[in-house]
C-alpha cells in the first residue's frame, strides 16, 4: 500500500463509538471521514438506509462528492447522489468496500465493469444468531400453537389442550454457511433430526457440520421429501433462482412448515401461496419476498398461516458492533498488504 494515509469514508449511518474504533486501528495511517449530517435520519438501531426522502443540501452534496472522490476505502456502498448519479463513478480512487450485508452478490453483479477490480468484503456471519433465533421463533410459534393460546387468552378461557414439540422432527436447511450451521446446531439442541443441502456433499461433510445427513444439489428433492420443516438460507444466485418451485413444494410432506430467511427470488411465490391455501404448507414464516416491500395487494398479508417479517430478522442492536469488528480486522490486513487474510471476501463468480 502507499505510504500516504488511507482515506476511509463512512457512507451510511454508523454509531460514533464504532467510528472511533475504526480510527483507533491506525490513526497515523488512516483518515476516517464520518459526517453524520450527510447520513439520512435513522428509522431504527443499525439502520443502514435511513428514512426515505432524505436529500442533502447543495453544500452537503458538494462535501459528499469531495469525500467520494478521495475515498480509497468505504464503509458500505454509497447511496445515489442528489442528481441520481450512482456513487461509484464519483469514487475513482476506490479500492475496497466493506458492506453491511452478506447478500450483496446480485448488487455487485449489477455494477458491472465498474466493480470488476473492486475488493468487496461482506458481513457474512454477523447475522447468524439473530436469523437462527427467528427461525426457531417461527417453528415454536407453530408447534406450541401460539395463535390458539392468544385466542384463548383474549376469550378469558382456561381449557387444557395438546400441543406439539420439535424433538424428533426432521429439519431441512438449504444453505450450509454460518447461518445454516447455527440453525443446525440449535435444531440438534432441540432434539431434531437435521439435514443440510450443500454444494458439495463429501464423505465427512455431515460430521463436520454436526448434522445427520447432507444432500448435494441433485438430491435436493429427496431431502425435501423427508422434512417436517424446511428453512431456506441460500443467497440469490443463478443456481438458486426459483430453486423452490412448484415441483419442490410438491415433493414436500403434507403439513410442512416453510421458513425463508434467504432471498425471495429463490422461491416460486405463486406455488408457495397455492401450497399455503391447500394446507400442503401448514405454516410459513417469511423474512423476504420476491418483491420488497411486499406489495399491499399480496394475498400473503391476510393468510392466517403466514408470519411476515419486513426483512428485519437479521437486524439487532449489536449488528454494527459486530460488523465493525470485521472491518477493523480487515483494515489492519489491508494496510499491511495481507489481502489473503481478510475476512468475508466476496467471491464475485459465486456471488457470495
Amino acid at each position: 500500500m502507499s505510504s500516504a494515509r488511507t482515506t476511509v469514508f463512512v457512507t451510511t449511518p454508523l454509531e460514533l463509538e464504532h467510528v472511533a474504533r475504526i480510527r483507533s486501528v491506525a490513526p497515523d495511517r488512516v483518515e476516517v471521514i464520518a459526517e453524520p449530517d450527510l447520513w439520512p435520519p435513522l428509522r431504527y438501531v443499525a439502520d443502514h438506509k435511513g428514512k426515505d426522502g432524505f436529500a442533502r443540501t447543495a453544500e452537503q452534496e458538494a462535501r459528499w462528492r469531495i469525500h467520494l472522490g478521495r475515498a480509497e476505502v468505504m464503509w458500505d456502498f454509497p447511496p445515489s447522489s442528489a442528481d441520481g448519479a450512482a456513487g461509484l463513478p464519483l469514487a475513482p480512487n476506490l479500492k475496497w468496500v466493506q458492506t453491511t450485508s452478506s447478500g450483496v452478490g446480485q448488487m455487485v453483479k449489477k455494477l458491472g465493469p465498474s466493480a470488476a477490480s473492486l475488493l468487496v468484503t461482506t458481513a457474512r456471519g454477523v447475522h447468524a444468531q439473530p436469523l437462527a433465533e427467528f427461525v426457531f421463533l417461527a417453528l415454536l410459534t407453530h408447534v406450541k400453537q401460539l395463535d390458539h393460546l392468544e385466542r384463548e387468552q383474549q376469550a378469558r378461557r382456561w381449557e387444557r389442550y395438546c400441543g406439539d414439540e420439535l424433538a424428533g422432527k426432521t429439519l431441512a436447511v438449504i444453505g450450509a454457511g454460518q447461518v445454516g450451521g447455527r440453525i443446525a446446531a440449535i435444531g440438534k439442541a432441540f432434539g431434531m433430526r437435521v439435514l443440510a443441502g450443500v454444494r458439495t456433499a463429501g464423505k465427512d461433510r455431515a460430521a463436520a457440520m454436526g448434522v445427520d445427513a447432507v444432500y448435494a444439489p441433485g438430491r435436493l428433492h429427496a431431502m425435501l421429501a423427508e422434512a417436517d420443516a424446511v428453512v431456506l438460507v441460500a443467497p440469490h444466485t443463478p443456481e438458486t433462482d426459483n430453486l423452490i418451485d412448484a415441483r419442490a413444494f410438491g415433493v414436500m410432506k403434507e403439513g410442512v412448515v416453510f421458513v425463508n430467511i434467504g432471498r425471495g427470488q429463490c422461491v416460486d411465490e405463486a406455488a408457495m401461496i397455492a401450497g399455503l391455501r391447500s394446507g400442503k404448507i401448514v405454516f410459513a414464516a417469511l423474512d423476504v419476498a420476491a418483491v420488497e416491500p411486499l406489495p399491499a395487494a399480496s394475498p400473503l398479508w391476510d393468510m392466517p398461516n403466514v408470519l411476515i417479517s419486513p426483512h428485519s430478522a437479521s437486524t439487532v442492536g449489536r449488528e454494527n458492533e459486530r460488523i465493525t469488528e470485521i472491518f477493523c480486522h480487515n483494515l489492519r490486513c489491508y494496510l499491511d498488504g495481507r489481502i489473503r487474510e481478510m475476512r468475508n471476501v466476496l467471491d464475485k463468480a459465486r456471488m457470495y
